[in-house]
């Protein structure tokens, strides 16, 4: 029999041409979510059809922005207590027993777990990457999704209680090297664009001092280097992310300098 402070669970998903990764999602979600909500960014491949087909909710809205999108999907969900995850991350399944466990004595106002991530096909367990603390169960009435797009995090308010759960989300995010430098390409340009109309700067000896030391933190000082080959190539695709990410903020603050 079910506690009397048992909870209904939201899970929040959003999606775009996701269809050879959120039927894994979804699948991962069945046993421990009463309701799973997919706010779809107009996909034009299969993902629409594969996510009606394991029962999810879809609903379409033209892609926002990561931080308003999701925040988006908190507002089409019926319950209170929500689980947000992203297309290409999977609950393992001690987190699934986890997170079942809570549903019947939710003591927390949010809770948390560690992300592990695969990339091209090797689990990165050093180099910054792990474990990547995420606060994804919460009740929506006390937070919402914020931080600098395309790097977003749920933001509660002060005073909220946040335990861990044991765990891990599985983060199926990077196939290839090469659509590791295309992810980087876009996301860089979206965070140079964020903080230009923040009003940040940057400078050149800036530019190349952050690349520097991010690649010498992330494959010296925490342990890159123990994941092999890829993990000299996560942290030196890091890096390149730190420096053309600030390039660009420096080209965007030089453009409109000149005009």
């Amino acid at each position: 029999m079910e506690s009397s402070n048992s909870i209904k669970l939201s899970a929040v998903v959003i999606t775009y041409n996701e269809e050879d990764k959120i039927g894994r999602c979804l699948d991962s979600l069945i046993n421990v979510a009463d309701e799973i909500i997919v706010v779809d960014s107009l996909s034009t491949d299969c993902t629409v059809e594969i996510c009606t087909s394991k029962g999810a909710s879809v609903i379409s809205q033209k892609f926002l922005g990561y931080i308003e999108q999701k925040n988006f999907a908190l507002e089409k969900s019926n319950f209170d207590y929500v689980l947000s995850l992203d297309a290409d991350e999977v609950l393992s399944p001690e987190l699934i027993k986890s997170i079942q466990r809570i549903k019947t004595n939710f003591v927390s106002d949010a809770y948390k777990f560690n992300r592990l991530t695969n990339f091209c096909g090797k689990w990165i367990k050093h180099g910054g990457w792990y474990p990547d603390v995420k606060t994804r169960i919460w009740n929506k009435n006390d937070g919402k999704w914020g931080g600098t797009n395309p790097h977003d995090e749920v933001i509660l308010e002060k005073g909220k209680k946040v335990e861990k759960l044991n765990g891990d989300l599985l983060h199926y995010s990077i196939d290839s090297i090469s659509q590791h430098i295309d992810q980087i390409q876009k996301f860089t340009t979206i965070a140079a664009e964020t903080l230009h109309k923040k009003g940040k700067k940057t400078s050149i000896a800036k530019i190349l001092f952050n690349s520097w030391f991010k690649f010498v933190r992330d494959y010296f000082i925490l342990l890159g280097f123990l994941d092999g080959f890829y993990g000299f190539v996560v942290a030196f695709n890091s890096a390149y992310a730190t420096y053309l990410k600030y390039l660009k903020l420096y080209d965007l603050n030089k453009s409109k300098n000149l005009k």
